[in-house]
């Protein structure tokens, strides 16, 4: 199996199994749809999490209770996930950081963000930072999916008859919608310029490095480059599998709070 496959059944079976739940986590209707989201608020600069593919904000819910007695914190869930509605909106990365970015100016979270993002969330989140720019405080992407994933070895008909089976199986819905639009917003983030002068932390899990095929070979040469996208930043090899948030969680709490560490340094220059 794939490591992008692996990732998606990591994720899954996280939930079959159960997720800590997020403090203050409610559903509302915001711009006549329901959302769902847990909001804590602080004195600090927004701290703005996104899912993985197939995954909710429960995901973070190791990462979260370090951070929101102290800390502003926002997670939700994305159209068509949890409680939240879907949209008929393409599920593209245009339409759901525009969507993302509405949703925090409805709560009055104003710029600036640090932006947090696992896996397919890294990749909206990569491409909030290049769109965006001005209103990104720090970039923190967790075992993040790349642009191009699923060119090369990693494309899906590429995979093996067992992984394509499985991701049938997984993978419906939204984030069907969100699959099958991925290289699409692969290129809406390269069609930016990257992101510059801002804090860029790339958590990269290193279990996944041992692995040895093409397509094992493939995905840890798209994992190392991350960090090349983003000239200055920084990487750090986590001793964990794709889950980060959940099997390391301090390891995102610490970046997050060394990018707020910053973001205060430099406010005050």
């Amino acid at each position: 199996m794939s490591n992008f496959a692996r990732g998606i059944a990591i994720i899954m079976v996280a939930f079959i199994g159960g997720c800590a739940s997020l403090p203050n986590a409610t559903t509302g209707k915001i711009d006549h749809r329901q959302i769902e989201f847990a909001l804590s608020r602080q004195d600090t600069v927004p701290v703005v999490f996104e899912n993985g593919l197939g995954g909710r904000m429960e995901w973070w819910g190791k990462v979260i209770p370090e951070l929101s007695k102290d800390i502003t914190t926002f997670a939700y869930n994305r159209p068509g996930y949890g409680n939240s509605e879907p949209v008929a909106t393409p599920r593209d990365g245009l339409h759901i950081v525009d969507e993302l970015r509405a949703l925090l100016r409805s709560h009055n979270l104003n710029p600036p963000y640090i932006l947090v993002g696992h896996s397919l969330g890294g990749l909206y989140m990569q491409l909030f930072a290049r769109r965006y720019p001005d209103e990104v405080g720090a970039l923190i992407l967790v075992d993040s999916t790349h642009p191009r994933q699923l060119e090369d070895q990693g494309a899906l008909d590429r995979q093996s008859f067992l992984t394509r089976g499985l991701l049938g199986v997984l993978v419906t819905g939204a984030a069907r919608q969100e699959l099958d639009l991925l290289s699409q917003t692969g290129e809406q983030v390269l069609g930016y310029p990257t992101l510059q002068n801002k804090p860029v932390f790339v958590l990269s899990a290193s279990e996944p490095m041992k692995e040895k095929s093409p397509l094992a070979d493939d995905a840890n040469a798209k994992r190392q480059d991350i960090v090349r996208l983003y000239p200055g930043a920084k990487q750090i090899w986590v001793d964990s599998g794709h889950g980060i948030p959940l099997d390391k969680p301090e390891a995102v709490v610490s970046a997050i709070r060394e990018a707020l560490l910053r973001q205060s340094g430099s406010s005050q220059q």
